[in-house]
């Protein structure tokens, strides 16, 4: 077995750094697109709501009964 040349080792060796360095790009590409497409989501839908809390229920409550009470004084109806 003969020893390899040092010129090939040296091509190899670009080429293997080469393909890092896409390989690299290509994940912080990719990276960066999974972040844009998370915050294009969370724009689209607003701030994600907790139904199980209990102060996100109380919120809600108060806000369907200052609808209801706009809503009576939209129709006229005196409460």
């Amino acid at each position: 077995m003969t020893a390899p040349d040092p010129d090939h080792l040296l091509a190899a060796a670009v080429a293997l750094l080469t393909v890092a360095m896409l390989v690299g790009g290509a994940l912080a590409g990719w990276t960066g697109w999974l972040a844009l497409r998370r915050r294009q989501i969370d724009a689209a839908h607003g701030p994600a709501i907790d139904p199980i809390h209990p102060a996100t229920r109380i919120d809600l409550a108060d806000l369907k009964e200052r609808v209801r009470r706009l809503e009576a004084i939209a129709a006229g109806v005196d409460l």
